[in-house]
C-alpha cells in the first residue's frame, strides 16, 4: 500500500523508543504533536508550550530536550526516547519505581518529565549529589508538590535505598 503525503510534509525517519519510524509531517510541526498524534505517544505532556515546564520532555539522542520547542525536521536520523520507552519490558526503570514508591508522581503532568530527566541523569551520572539532582531536574517544574518527594524519589533510585530506611528518614525530617 501506498501512503500519500499531504502537500508541503515531508519524511523523517528516525528512531523511537527502540523501534524505527517513518514520520509524515510538516517540517516546523512539534516534535511534540508528532509524538502524541501520530505516534499516540500520550505521555509526553504539553505543560505551558514555551519550553519552560518541562513536561513535554524527551530524550533525543541522549540529550533532554523540551519536545515543545524541536521542530520534527531536526529529528531526522536521531534516536528519541519518550516516557514509554523508559521501562523495558514488563519492568519499571528504577526511576520509575522509586516515584511510585517516593509518592513522588501527583497529578501526573509533570511525572514523565521528570523521570525522564532522571534517568537522563543517572545515564550520565550514576550516583550524582544532592545538588546534581537538583540541577539535573532544574528544568522541569512541579505544580503539585514541594518537590521533595520527587527529589527523594531521585535519591531512592540513585541509592537503592531499601524502603524501612526511607520511611524513617522521612519521618525524621518531618520533625524538623
Amino acid at each position: 500500500m501506498r501512503v500519500l503525503k499531504a502537500p508541503g510534509k515531508t519524511t523523517i525517519n528516525c528512531a523511537v523508543n527502540g523501534k524505527l519510524q517513518t514520520l509524515h509531517a510538516f517540517p516546523m510541526e512539534r516534535l511534540l504533536d508528532v509524538l502524541r498524534e501520530q505516534l499516540r505517544l500520550t505521555g509526553t505532556k504539553e505543560g505551558c508550550g514555551e519550553g519552560e515546564c518541562g513536561a513535554c520532555s524527551v530524550m533525543i539522542d541522549g540529550r533532554i530536550v523540551n519536545s515543545c520547542l524541536v521542530p520534527v525536521a531536526q529529528v531526522q536520523g536521531s534516536d528519541i526516547k519518550a516516557i514509554e520507552g523508559v521501562a523495558t519490558d514488563d519492568q519499571l526503570h528504577r526511576v520509575q519505581q522509586a516515584f511510585i514508591e517516593c509518592g513522588g508522581a501527583q497529578c501526573g503532568i509533570c511525572t514523565p518529565g521528570m523521570v525522564l530527566a532522571a534517568v537522563n541523569l543517572l545515564e550520565r551520572t550514576p550516583n550524582p549529589s544532592e545538588e546534581e539532582i537538583r540541577n539535573g531536574l532544574a528544568g522541569n517544574l512541579c505544580r503539585c508538590t514541594g518537590y521533595m518527594k520527587i527529589f527523594e524519589s531521585v535519591i531512592r533510585a540513585c541509592r537503592k535505598e531499601s524502603p524501612q530506611r526511607h520511611r524513617d528518614t522521612e519521618q525524621t525530617e518531618g520533625r524538623k
